[in-house]
């Protein structure tokens, strides 16, 4: 099972800027909402795209969906880990999570 991170600490990481954050919903629902910074990336896209969008295999992944119902995140993790990257977490509580906490999203592709 992929390693998770709180909200605390992707809200950290990515003012850091230490971390890929993925949205695993993509289309519409990344069109309309998503966290600052994310790049659409779902589970039918990650052997095709994976190593043009994250062409680092240790750089810090976040995958994150709509919230912990959502099993994309997780679908997406764990083909990333299984192409060989080594540093993949996932928000459980997803994008949800983030905006009921009043927390900044982006919209548009």
């Amino acid at each position: 099972m992929t390693a998770l991170i709180t909200r605390e600490e992707l809200e950290q990481e990515i003012a850091a800027g230490t971390v890929t954050v993925i949205d695993a919903l993509g289309g519409e629902y990344y069109a309309k909402a998503h966290l600052p910074g994310a790049i659409a990336l779902v589970e039918a896209e990650v052997d095709a795209e994976a190593a043009r969008l994250l062409p680092d295999r240790d750089t810090a992944i976040v995958t994150y969906c709509s919230n912990p119902a959502c099993q994309n995140s997780q679908a997406v993790a764990s083909k990333l880990e299984a192409l060989g990257y080594t540093n993949v977490r996932k928000y459980r509580e997803g994008i949800q999570d983030w905006t009921d906490a009043g927390l900044t999203v982006e919209s548009g592709r």
